[in-house]
């Protein structure tokens, strides 16, 4: 995925909006945390390289995968209310991030094109969020597990404009993702397969569709 949220940026540009902004990046290790969400810190965080899972955990310890995060998407704590269940982004693969202050960014875009048109992107990829968050409702309510698997496939494949993608995520991680047992899952995989729908070679999928 390209990084949309410096679109009509050069590197020159790109390297003076992070000095503005006083911006801090970090690399991180494979399954290694790079932020808890205990309180509201008003922080955009953009991931530049590699990838992340947005994880929630309730009060029992249960785990659901709220999104994975590729190049160019974007997460803050000002997504969520203080009052949640703890909510947890781990570094799926070998990670950089960049952490921005939402004030400084708001003090800033004044006075600066450069920040206004990161500004205006920003506005641009949290309306495509919102977007991902209805197919995320959707694929939620769908109730056979069947059809959850073959509905997030396809979403894959829309994203990746191809009837071949690969799994960014792993088994355990894909039931927690759509809140189903992950024994039942491989079954229904398994089923999937067997039945001629899709094609599974080290979770490489391909719609037979």
């Amino acid at each position: 995925m390209s990084n949309l949220i410096y679109k009509n940026m050069d590197e020159k540009s790109k390297h003076l909006l992070l000095k503005t902004l006083s911006a801090k990046t970090f690399s991180y290790e494979e399954d290694s945390i790079i932020s808890y969400y205990f309180g509201r810190r008003s922080i955009i965080c953009i991931v530049e390289e590699g990838s992340a899972t947005l994880t929630r955990y309730d009060y029992n310890g249960d785990r659901t995968i709220l999104e994975t995060l590729s190049v160019g998407d974007i997460f803050s704590d000002m997504f969520f209310e203080s009052s949640q269940s703890e909510i947890e982004v781990r570094a799926a693969s070998k990670s950089v991030i960049t952490f921005i202050s939402y004030d400084e960014l708001l003090s800033k875009a004044e006075t600066s094109k450069t920040v206004l048109l990161f500004l205006n992107n920003l506005i641009s990829i949290i309306s495509n969020n919102i977007i991902k968050l209805n197919e995320r409702i959707e694929l939620l309510t769908t109730r056979s597990i069947r059809n959850k698997l073959l509905a997030y496939f396809e979403m894959l494949s829309r994203k990746n404009n191809s009837k071949s993608f690969d799994l960014p995520l792993n088994y355990t991680s894909l039931a927690d993702y759509l809140a189903v047992d992950r024994s039942a899952l491989m079954r229904e995989l398994k089923s999937l397969k067997d039945d001629n729908i899709i094609k599974d070679i080290n979770k490489r999928i391909t719609l037979l569709y």
